[in-house]
């Protein structure tokens, strides 16, 4: 069912609805994260978005990875669920995002090097050096990531 959203959107218009999504973090050999500057709220997140209907979380993070970055990922482990993520997009939607979040590896593709109509940018960034970000969520979840990082290394 190809755009699953936008169809809900239209029966639903701007009103709250809650959605799930999948996202990734990805590091390079300096440990830092790659983030994509977003078309629509022109502020950076982590690779991923929302699920498709009957679509699982792993297919639509590596799908999502792809459309946001270029890149092919292999899901390495799961790094969480986060289900605070509320966003009023400029258009006015309001949603509130339950998001699983992945630690994913480069297994193909190369990163987007011109913009496309959900990217504008990608870049990495070290955990502690993070540009304005979607929301609180996206905080939340690059924490979870560096605190996985400290962790383990």
């Amino acid at each position: 069912m190809a755009n699953y959203i936008q169809e809900i959107r239209q029966l639903v218009g701007h009103r709250p609805l809650i959605l799930n999504a999948a996202g990734a973090i990805l590091v390079n050999a300096k440990q830092e994260v790659l983030l994509n500057l977003r078309t629509d709220t022109h502020n950076w997140s982590l690779p991923g978005g929302f699920l498709e209907y009957g679509e699982t979380f792993d297919t639509a993070c590596i799908r999502e990875y792809k459309e946001d970055a270029g890149i092919d990922v292999e899901l390495i482990q799961p790094l969480g669920i986060f289900d605070q993520g509320f966003t009023t997009y400029p258009n006015g939607d309001q949603t509130q995002v339950i998001c699983r979040l992945y630690l994913v590896k480069q297994v193909g593709g190369r990163p987007l090097e011109t913009a496309t109509d959900e990217t504008l940018d990608l870049k990495y960034f070290p955990f502690d050096q993070l540009p304005p970000l979607l929301n609180q969520q996206t905080a939340d979840m690059l924490a979870a990531g560096k605190a996985y990082f400290e962790q383990n290394n």
